[in-house]
């Protein structure tokens, strides 16, 4: 019987973290497209940097708002930021939550 908890219990910990974990790995997924797009932002211009960005998010599967890219090339100090905001929402048996992400991406210029 406390065999059968045990495994009963791991499995719901397996389910829940695999579908939380999903949601996070996919913000993570659209930070690195971000990173790589500042990086290479001095030779690029900004709708080319929209474009992939948002190429990038469609893939992954990120909602709409996601794709709301801002870009802003600043003089003082001579950088790139690159950010955008969206939230994602997780239905669960017992568990329904909105994570809201931020990712935002600088590199100087």
């Amino acid at each position: 019987m406390g065999c059968l908890v045990t495994l009963l219990l791991f499995v719901a910990a397996l389910y829940y973290g695999v579908n939380i974990g999903e949601v996070f790995f996919r913000y993570y997924r659209l930070l690195d497209e971000m990173q790589t797009q500042a990086q290479l932002a001095p030779s690029l211009d900004d709708g080319t940097i929209r474009r992939r960005i948002q190429a990038a998010a469609q893939e992954i599967g990120l909602p709409a708002e996601a794709q709301q890219i801002r870009i802003a090339r600043r003089a003082s100090p001579r950088e790139v930021v690159i950010e955008t905001e969206y939230g994602e929402t997780v239905t669960l048996p017992l568990f329904k939550h909105t994570f809201t992400f931020h990712p935002k991406a600088s590199q100087p210029l």
